[in-house]
């Protein structure tokens, strides 16, 4: 069976493991580097993306992390998670894990009390995605190779770079798992290719 990882160091990542196996995969929640060798996908969950990068160095996640990217695995970065894929943030020179070719905004739909629901269409996996934007970030540039499958108000909101999930909203927060299910689906091509 497939094995997705949620990082579990912060966020709502019981949430994302429902829908992992809602969507036909095995989810383990991830607290250890070691973890990530018998995984098969990676899911880097919302929080507070700071927080994040002062856990992920505490527990020594940063350079396994990017090398698991590296590999060829995938990863699904959702809100914070976004931020700490890109390879660029606007404001500032920090980047976290740099593999994303995307610019990202922080925050910027507001703060908590901007929280809103909206309907979606995304590029060639749902029409009607319900998606929950929680003090969103949004995609201000994409690189070349970075295929972009959804906007709001013409920022863009999620967006896919080969092995490569990025989103701003939080998909693991209502019943409709078509997104998590198309993550799944690049986790099973892509051992499917790295296992030829």
């Amino acid at each position: 069976m497939t094995k997705i990882g949620v990082l579990g160091l912060q966020g709502a990542f019981r949430e994302h493991i429902r829908s992992v196996e809602a969507s036909g995969a095995e989810g383990i929640i991830v607290k250890r580097v070691e973890q990530l060798d018998d995984l098969d996908g990676l899911i880097i969950p919302g929080g507070e993306s700071t927080t994040m990068r002062r856990l992920i160095d505490k527990y020594n996640f940063l350079e396994p992390l990017r090398e698991f990217g590296k590999q060829g695995k995938p990863i699904f970065g959702t809100c914070a998670g976004m931020i700490l894929l890109a390879s660029e943030i606007a404001g500032t020179d920090n980047v976290h894990l740099g593999l994303m070719d995307i610019k990202v905004e922080r925050n910027a739909f507001g703060r908590q009390r901007e929280s809103f629901e909206t309907d979606l269409d995304i590029k060639g996996v749902a029409e009607g995605y319900n998606a929950v934007f929680i003090r969103a970030p949004y995609i201000l540039e994409v690189g070349p190779e970075v295929d972009v499958l959804a906007t709001h108000q013409d920022k863009i909101v999620l967006a896919q770079q080969g092995h490569l999930l990025a989103c701003a909203f939080h998909p693991e927060l209502t019943d409709d798992h078509r997104l998590t299910a198309h993550f799944v689906e690049m986790v099973e091509e892509s051992r499917k290719s790295l296992a030829s």
